[in-house]
This record gives C-alpha cells, structure tokens and sequence, in this order.
C-alpha cells in the first residue's frame, strides 16, 4: 500500500433516502463503488439539494463503513460549485473531477495506483480502460448508463400507481442490449471455440443459479456449479484470474477453416458484452430498485428474461454481495425466468433506439455540387466576414515558454501553425474581455488557448473544460509552472460544467462539439470565439438535429446536409487546390448554417477565416456576441 496519497474530497448531491438507497441514484452508485472497491482514500461529502435536510436525514449504514460528512451547496469550493455533481477535487486544488463516469474511473484508478495488488479493478475499466469514457453527449451507451437509465428508475419511484404501470422504454432499451450479439477485442477465437462447443454437443444453455448464488464467492473460488455455456466459462474464467479451460482452447482443423462469418455469434454475459466492467457497478443500484418497486407492486417480470438473468449473475461476481450489504443493499434472489409467449411480450423492436443514431442516410454519395447548387438558386452562399485585425500577434519570443505551444510534444513548423491559430482566438478574445471576466476553454486539451489566456489576462478568470485526464494534467503541470493563479481545470463532460461565465472558447471542437459549445454559451448568454473541426464526424444526436437553422432546413434534406460536411472535411493541403477550394466552401456553408442557428437566439455572429489561412485546413472561426 502506498503512503502519502493526497487526500481528496468527493462531493454527492443528497436529496432524500428511500428505502435502501440514496438518492440521486448517482450518489448510490458512487457509494457502492466506494465500498465494492474497499476505497478510503476520499473524504465524502453528501451536499443536500434541499434546504429542510438536516444530519438525522443520513442513516449510516446506507453509506457503508464511510464517514459521510453534511456540507451545504455555498460551502462548496468554488470550481466545484461550476459543476454538476459527484465531484471530486483535491483538498484546496482547483483541479476538478465531475460527472459520474469521470468519478467512477478515477477513483478505480486512485484505488489501485493506493494499492497495486488490486489489479482486478482496473479490469473494470474494459477492453484499453475504455468503458464509460466516451462522453454521454456523443456515446449512446455511456448515455443509457450514465443517465438515461438512473433517471428512468429515479422517474418510475416517485410516479403514482396509475403512471408506474409500463415498464420504462429505458429499462426495454437495456433488455434488448442484452439480446444484441456481442463484439469483443479476438472475438473469433471465442466463437470458433463456441463451434466446437455446439459441434460436440455441449450445451450452451445458461446456468440455473440457485441456492449456490446465495452465498458469497472469494476471489479465486470457482462457483460450485461453473457456467455451462462457453461465454460464462470465458467471463468467470477471467474473473477468477484461471486460464479457459483447455478442452476449448484446441480447435479441429475444419473449425479453423470455418468462414467468420459463419461462425456463431456470443451472447451477453455481463451488460458491455463478456467481461465484467464498471458499467455493470452502475446499472446494478438502479436495476435493483426497479426490480424491488416492481416486485412490490406486484409486477411479472416476465417481460425482462434478460435483464432478470443479468442480476442474478452480477450477485455471482466476487465482491458484489460483500459491498451490497455494506451498503444495506438487499439483492433480491429472483426465479429462473423463461420468456412468456410471443403474444406477451413488449414489442422490444417499437422502444425507440437511442443507442443507434439517426443514420438512415448515412451512406452518401455523389458530390457537393448539387447541395451547393440548390443553395445558390435559394440566394444562399458561403459569406466571410473580413477579419477584424489580420496582422495582431502575439510577441511568442517574450512569452515564457511555457506559455509556447512548442513547450509540448509538437515539430517547429506545427507549433508555428499552432502559435498562428492563437493569435487569431487571443485577438478576438481581448476585443472582447473586460476585467473580472469568467473566460471557459471549452475542449481545452493540453491548454494551448486557456494558458495563453490566463497569462495574457490576469484580471480574468479561466475556467479549461476538457474530457481527456491526461490532456488536462499536462495543461495544470504547464499552469504551475507559470503559477498562474487565475486558472481552474474541470475534467467532465460538457452538459456537467454549469456554471456561469462571459465568453466561451473553443479551438478545433470536433463535430458535434462545436455545437455543444455554442449551445452552452447561448444558455448563459456569453460571447463565443469558437473554431471548428472535423466536419465529417457530424451527424445527428440525441440532442442536435441538422441542418441547425431555419433557412437551412427548409432548403435541405439531413442527408444534402451530411454531403456539405463530408466534403467540408476536403481540405489538406496534400489535395489539389479546386477540390480544397470546394471544401472552403462547404466549411463556409456548414458554418453559415450554425451562425444564423446561433442568430436565431438574438446573437451576432462572424464567420471569420483566420490569417494567415495556411495555418489551419480547418480555418474558419465563429465570433458570436450576445
């Protein structure tokens, strides 16, 4: 065990207690965490959202053996009260930690870089540590975990008994996931070993869990009755730390010529597919309470084999029954459930599929000229405004250098480029910036603009939002070495900084983000300086739709539009110059688009080409003001 770990606080929103949970149901979910990990590095905070919460509210045991402190929202420190909760700060930092994925991760992260031996967590992380990762804004399944599903159960326990009576599209949602084959990292071993399997005769039915389920299994215990089909045999395998059995793992030779694609597809075991991550950490708390409320209102479950299934085998996973009971946690031992007759069922396939993204026409082809044209003929063509100071830069060569781009991991021309990119976005900005300003970079990365901008503009305050943890830690090592102390550092998603500020900025927000930053500072009325990138990663979400404007969607269909930004993205200097002057137009077009989005909320907006043009392919800018 390592010593002399900083001790960081975590902050939970607290609004009431109902049965065996705290709710928000995040704030479960981090507690069952805590205690599935055995992690006592954090000093937890349980911040009330009302103001008649008082300390005989918190019943100890639904926080485990953690000391569960009271805190009152003004009593917060001050980058944290930006932010939604949980959150995690270290103690008088202005580093940041927040949302509930961000949280989870780091604290299986800090949990074993306390103690090594706990390698088993980081396992938790899936296939490169990616589980989760992907923000909610963008990844649909980090979207159902994180918050669709929580808030489904939150809405069907408070609903009255008249409008509880369907089981919520949410909770369908996930039983279908269930049903969905599964792709994992060397799936074709797997499933040439499932040929065999099925080849030999073996069953590949489930487990029927029974009494043995009850009890709780130690790390490195085999289930009495080990999993009958080879999935299970894989999951629990790795589990356990045991080698897969080595009946499976030598394959015939007419296995081995097997085509993939006519190899069987694997079935879930665990909700990201075979292995057991913290996905499954985060469903559990919630499918729990769905299932308990159901079962009190007498509800047939029958609807939901697999969901039904997927519990019993969470309480399996060694660890899981030991943290429920931490937590007070009653886990329910439910039947073996058959699916009821067709005629019975929810008809899975009219649940709306939030997973998938409105992609019908997601296959485009032919060229722009077409879209462009039609435009034309609508008195619509991509329009620049001139640049209001082409020659303002920088003086790089009296700057520290580590406020230099070129002080990261980037050749002399790209940070040259880089430093140009910056002089546009730091002019703009100090036409714009008046003392005692919230300035927020949002996207920040390793901190290129917000450093800049901190050490330019010490009357300002600097706010970087960036999702990626390593980016953000470069960017706060850069900062101390300036000892800038006008700067914080938020690691989250987008949708869970809600602070207050002026002006937004943002350089190269990739597809969709650029929208998400532009619809955060029209929410807080502030000015935005925000360059585009990646056109050819937009495409409809949960919650854009395009074309984004009036006038665009009147003229275009979503797949004209989906032309314009695929051929936007055609503008490397490698290319001929035609083909890169086609795609200027298309970035021009597709940024019309988002301005007079922008427009339509009372704003005046630019769409501007930085100078020189050559220090970007993707050289357009946005200067909106409220």
């Amino acid at each position: 065990m390592k010593d002399n770990v900083a001790e960081e606080h975590l902050y939970l929103a607290f609004s009431h207690q109902y049965r065996d949970s705290i709710f928000p149901l995040h704030t479960s979910i981090s507690l069952f965490l805590l205690s599935y990990c055995d992690c006592k590095l954090f000093k937890v905070f349980l911040v009330p959202t009302g103001s008649d919460v008082g300390d005989q509210c918190v019943t100890k045991n639904l926080a485990g053996d953690l000391e569960v402190h009271l805190i009152s929202r003004c009593q917060l420190p001050v980058v944290v009260q930006s932010c939604s909760l949980p959150a995690v700060v270290v103690k008088d930092d202005k580093f940041c930690r927040a949302g509930l994925s961000v949280v989870l991760r780091h604290i299986i992260q800090k949990t074993f870089e306390a103690d090594p031996s706990k390698k088993d967590l980081l396992e938790l992380l899936g296939f490169k540590k990616t589980c989760l990762k992907a923000c909610a804004e963008v990844s649909q399944w980090t979207r159902l975990c994180e918050i669709s599903i929580p808030l489904a159960v939150e809405r069907f326990l408070t609903a009255s008994p008249e409008h509880c009576q369907a089981i919520p599209p949410d909770i369908l949602l996930f039983e279908r996931k269930l049903g969905e084959p599964v792709r994992v990292h060397n799936d074709d071993k797997i499933r040439r070993q499932k040929l065999q399997q099925q080849k030999a005769g073996a069953k590949a039915a489930m487990p029927v869990l029974g009494k043995e389920a009850t009890e709780e299994l130690k790390p490195g215990e085999v289930p009495e009755n080990p999993p009958s089909s080879l999935e299970l045999s894989v999951a629990f395998s790795k589990l356990l730390a045991q080698e897969a059995p080595d009946a499976i793992s030598r394959e015939a030779p007419h296995i081995r010529r097997t085509k993939t694609s006519d190899l069987p597809l694997l079935d879930h075991v665990f909700a990201e597919g075979l292995y057991f991550t913290v996905a499954d950490l985060v469903l559990l708390p919630c499918i729990h309470q769905f299932l308990v409320s159901s079962k009190k209102q007498g509800k047939n479950l029958v609807n939901l084999p697999l969901i039904s299934s997927w519990y019993r085998r969470v309480q399996e996973v060694p660890g899981v029954k030991k943290a429920a009971g931490k937590c007070n946690m009653e886990l329910l031992q439910l039947p073996e459930l058959m699916s009821a007759p067709e005629e019975q069922l929810w008809d899975l396939s009219s649940v709306p599929d939030e997973l998938e993204e409105d992609n019908e026409d997601s296959h485009f082809i032919g060229g722009p000229r077409p879209t462009m044209t039609k435009l034309m003929e609508n008195g619509i063509e991509a329009k620049f405004s001139p640049h209001p100071c082409p020659s303002w830069t920088l003086d790089w060569t009296s700057l520290p250098s580590a406020v230099s781009p070129g002080e990261g991991k980037m050749s002399r021309d790209r940070a040259l480029r880089k430093q140009q990119q910056l002089n546009n976005l730091v002019a703009a900005v100090t036409k714009l910036a008046k003392p005692g300003d919230v300035i927020v970079d949002f996207c920040s990365g390793g901190g290129h603009v917000g450093i800049v901008l901190a050490y330019m503009m010490p009357s300002c305050q600097v706010v970087l939002i960036e999702n990626k943890e390593l980016s953000l830690i470069r960017a706060k090592d850069r900062s101390d070495e300036l000892g800038l102390d006008n700067i914080w550092f938020i690691q989250a998603n987008l949708d869970y900084f809600n602070g207050t500020f002026n002006i937004g900025v943002a350089l190269h927000a990739c597809g969709v983000a650029t929208d998400m930053v532009i619809e955060h500072c029209l929410r807080a009325r502030a000015a935005f300086v925000v360059s585009p990138c990646c056109y050819g990663f937009i495409q409809n979400t949960v919650k854009f739709k395009y074309p984004r404007s009036h006038q665009f969607k009147e003229i275009l269909s979503y797949k004209e539009h989906m032309i314009l930004c695929r051929f936007a993205d055609q503008t490397a200097v490698q290319l001929p110059p035609e083909r890169r002057l086609i795609g200027k137009q298309c970035m021009g077009l597709v940024d019309l688009d988002r301005a007079w989005a922008a427009e339509e909320h009372n704003y005046s907006v630019q769409v501007i080409s930085m100078e020189p043009e050559s220090c970007s392919p993707k050289n357009n800018m946005f200067v909106g003001i409220p």
